[in-house]
């Protein structure tokens, strides 16, 4: 066989049958979801949501809205966190341009076409989405929403902390210390100068002084890896018979979780409600799960009063007082000997087992850590599409036994692994049985006796 060499120098042809283009190779997994989607008619759905954003019989046709979402739900199950990324990975990919609905002489969609539709596409579409997708895993026995945990993290914003400015002057945090240095009598500060009188100062990353310009909603908060940064807070509510997400919300990095539980529990009951509207056996909130970061005197009794049973973790706070408060100590030791009980610490693991998964999925490995968009009601759209994913995932791991498609990759891995080792263990098995044939005198051994055996 001769050896071929690479044209140095090639002339592309004017026309290309389509019969002659290569056919898309479809990924397993996104054909199961492409198939599950269309059962469930999402792409109907979808274009009935988004037709008044739409001038229908005027202008060029736009991206289909069932290509948009899809396209978000790739930055979930490929891990990429930016529309860029986004748009890169669908032209590059043949199983992602099947997933979509693209030919192989069509472009998907660019990363500003998925920025502009997102902003045309209201954020009450994108809930609406999340609800469609809420609503065909109960159909599944995945949502009961007895009871609800409740859990929140930072999510770095799209902003730097050099860039912000003062809240009543406008000026940008160097100009700030350089006007202090020369009213303390530095005439002409250097770097240095600068930074020793910005370490003496007490409170100087304060909210109520300091904003972004381009990222109002961004807050300046510590991370969790000890990282002081401008973020925003992304707070969830997880079903803890099924694991599915039933609502998320994203607020101020500086509120209290006692602050921002009270968005994000009526959200979750809104999911819900709509859920319960299409499927009977689901209910709407009877106990909540949280950590000890979302238990106060107001927070608990608030929750007694709707009825609501909470498993809320107490901190250490020694003794107190209860004067003129004899409901809230009511609400209060009720939920201590709840978490005292079997049925309590029972809750409690399962809250710490099935809301740390959604934020590892979400924002490790679904590349959502930090933002690429900014505003509150931006990076909403996005962690909406988000969740839905994420719910998607779990439906598919409840009928196929796959929730990504990089499972796949390692169940091949795994696979290969119990192949050699059977192989191993059936090996050494013939060995054994043929070395004691010929220790028994049966068989004559020579070089290539085992092998054959085997």
């Amino acid at each position: 066989m001769a050896m071929g060499k690479r044209k140095r120098e090639r002339q592309a042809p004017m026309w290309v049958t389509t019969t002659e283009l290569p056919t898309a190779a479809s990924h397993p997994f996104y054909r199961r979801l492409n198939q599950l989607l269309r059962e469930h008619g999402f792409d109907d759905f979808a274009e009935a949501q988004c037709a008044r954003f739409y001038a229908d019989p005027i202008g060029r046709p736009s991206v289909p809205p069932g290509i948009y979402f899809r396209s978000l739900l790739i930055g979930y199950f490929e891990g990429i966190d930016s529309e860029r990324g986004i748009a890169w990975r669908a032209a590059d990919s043949l199983a992602l341009r099947d997933f979509l609905g693209v030919g192989l002489n069509e472009a998907p969609p660019d990363h500003s076409t998925i920025s502009r539709t997102r902003r045309l596409i209201d954020l009450e579409t994108h809930r609406a989405v999340f609800t469609w997708v809420l609503q065909c895993l109960s159909t599944a026995g995945l949502v009961k929403g007895k009871t609800i945990g409740i859990d929140a993290t930072t999510l770095e914003a799209n902003a730097a902390l050099r860039s912000i400015v003062r809240r009543d002057t406008g000026e940008g945090y160097e100009e700030f210390l350089t006007r202090l240095a020369k009213v303390s009598g530095i005439g002409t500060p250097t770097r240095a100068d600068l930074a020793r009188l910005d370490r003496r100062r007490k409170k100087k990353g304060s909210n109520d002084e300091w904003t972004h310009p381009h990222d109002p909603d961004a807050r300046i908060t510590k991370m969790k890896d000890g990282r002081t940064h401008l973020a925003h807070k992304a707070e969830h509510a997880v079903d803890l018979e099924t694991g599915a997400i039933v609502g998320v919300t994203v607020q101020g990095a500086d509120q209290g979780d006692t602050t921002t539980i009270q968005q994000t529990l009526p959200e979750a009951a809104d999911q819900l409600e709509a859920v319960a509207a299409v499927t009977d056996d689901v209910k709407v909130i009877e106990e909540v799960v949280a950590d000890k970061g979302y238990h106060s005197r107001a927070t608990v009794h608030d929750l007694e009063t709707l009825e609501i049973r909470t498993y809320i973790s107490e901190p250490d706070r020694g003794p107190q007082s209860w004067v003129d408060q004899q409901a809230e100590r009511h609400a209060v030791y009720a939920n201590r000997r709840r978490i005292r009980g079997h049925r309590g610490q029972r809750l409690l693991r399962r809250r710490g087992e099935l809301l740390e998964r959604p934020c590892a999925h979400l924002y490790e490995s679904g590349a959502l850590r930090r933002a690429h968009v900014r505003g509150h009601e931006n990076l909403l759209k996005r962690l909406l599409v988000h969740a839905g994913a994420f719910n998607l995932g779990l439906w598919m791991r409840t009928l196929f036994g796959i929730g990504t498609p990089r499972t796949l990759q390692g169940r091949a891995v795994a696979l290969g692994a119990v192949l050699s080792t059977l192989w191993s263990v059936v090996h050494e098995a013939v060995a054994s049985i043929w070395d004691h044939r010929v220790s028994l005198g049966l068989l004559g051994r020579s070089s290539n006796d085992l092998v054959t055996y085997g």
